[in-house]
């Protein structure tokens, strides 16, 4: 049995424009939601409670800046369409 070519992994829904735009939006809203959770957490003046909610933007954060990243290696990868 040949060996199967591993070097393009497949990359699912991610890997295509539409589930790219859904990850990058889902991205988005979340941190929305997180920093609503960010503002109303200081409005109540309890540090814990603003401390958890800045640690769980974090992932988001990352999270989107990946998606982003991966928008641009595709413009980069095929000028033509961009």
């Amino acid at each position: 049995m040949a060996k199967k070519n591993r070097s393009a992994p497949n990359k699912g829904l991610r890997g295509s424009k539409v589930g790219l735009a859904l990850s990058l939006g889902s991205s988005a809203l979340a941190v929305i939601r997180a920093s609503k959770q960010v503002r109303r957490a200081k409005g109540s003046h309890d540090k814990l409670n603003t401390a958890d909610a800045v640690a769980g933007m974090l992932p988001l954060i990352t999270s989107a800046a990946l998606i982003l990243r991966q928008l641009r290696g595709r413009r980069q990868e095929n000028p033509e369409t961009a």
